[in-house]
């Protein structure tokens, strides 16, 4: 292993060999000291070499993916996909051992110019995928555990008032999405918990249904959990009970013909589409239908720690965005910094 600079390029080339056969990589450094650097940390990453299996990103991310598409949601896979292709286009489809936390660190860096929210992403997707590679034995360290993920501009759910529900469902065309839109105001399901809900989960008797794990399909927080059926949701759905006698309990709620069930981004398009038609506010999306949920029962006084175990969420701190929902709550606190002169006036 020697390094040799050519006329034909500024940059110090390194030469090996590799498996017998003569191999020449450019050592992207202009100065014999840097280029000593990099063949020092080349050496380094071939003795890992012998001690670890060897794959490219491009390898990994198949083989990852594959392991875990049984029990993540497609958009968490689609997740998944356009961290790693956004990767490669920066690093090319070099090994796995090969990205750093120089590499990984500069990755995220580029992307939060453009976008802090995909830089967010795109740190929290790859960090966990490259933990599974260290579990694996693929890599020695994680990267991405080695910086702390980017910072983002914190704002507030946006959701819905009830007239603004109506305009919407106004401006719905078809009953079955209309009652889709309905049911995901009154329980708070995700969209998909709410597209993967098959008629056995629900208990006419106790008013309650149970979002569950099952083969084809696992909740976000991988947890089950209960909730109630109010009067308005009551009547959805005994209004989409089957008119036969001999229901087939496994059958989708909600599902297109022959019981195959909506995806999940032809029913945030058909929301955005009756949003727009409505001329409500572009900041509304499908999942503005849980934050409206939540923010309502807030609103009523419902404690934070109830709504938590309505929205499935593992942490408090989850749910705690919505503590600023009540306002007079807030109002209250302030007024006890008041002098009591001010508060005599307020009574008299």
């Amino acid at each position: 292993m020697y390094l040799t600079k050519e006329k034909s390029s500024p940059f110090y080339q390194l030469v090996y060999f590799h498996k017998g056969k003569r191999t020449k990589k450019t050592t992207k450094s202009r100065t014999k000291a840097e280029a000593l650097r990099f063949l020092t940390e080349f050496k380094n990453i071939l003795k890992e070499r012998d001690k670890q299996k060897i794959v490219s990103l491009s390898e990994f991310e198949s083989e990852y993916t594959s392991l875990i598409a049984p029990i993540r949601t497609p958009a968490y896979l689609r997740s998944i996909e356009i961290s790693f292709r956004r990767l490669r286009a920066e690093t090319g489809d070099i090994l796995l051992i090969e990205i750093d936390q120089k590499k990984a660190e500069k990755f995220i860096s580029n992307v939060y110019r453009d976008s802090k929210y995909a830089a967010a992403c795109y740190y929290r997707t790859l960090k966990a995928a490259f933990e599974k590679a260290r579990e694996w034995n693929y890599i020695s360290e994680n990267p991405f555990k080695k910086f702390k993920t980017p910072k983002v501009p914190h704002t507030l759910p946006a959701y819905l008032t009830y007239r603004e529900l109506q305009l919407i469902i106004k401006a719905t065309g078809r009953d079955i999405i209309r009652d889709l839109f309905l049911s995901a105001y009154y329980t708070g399901l995700r969209a998909g918990e709410l597209l993967n809900l098959r008629w056995n989960a629900v208990d006419f008797k106790n008013l309650i249904i149970t979002v569950e794990n099952t083969e084809t399909f696992t909740t976000k927080s991988k947890r089950e959990r209960i909730v109630p059926i109010n009067k308005p949701l009551l009547s959805i759905l005994k209004n989409r009970l089957p008119k036969i006698m001999d229901i087939n309990k496994t059958d989708y709620i909600f599902s297109k013909s022959r019981g195959i069930p909506f995806n999940v981004d032809f029913i945030s398009k058909q929301f955005k589409k009756a949003v727009r038609k409505a001329k409500l506010s572009e900041s509304y999306h499908l999942h503005s239908l849980r934050h409206s949920f939540a923010s309502n029962l807030v609103q009523s006084g419902v404690s934070l720690y109830v709504v938590k175990e309505l929205l499935g969420h593992r942490d408090i701190s989850t749910t705690q965005i919505y503590s600023h929902i009540r306002k007079e709550n807030l109002s209250e606190a302030v007024k006890l910094l008041e002098p009591r002169q001010f508060k005599r006036a307020e009574t008299n």
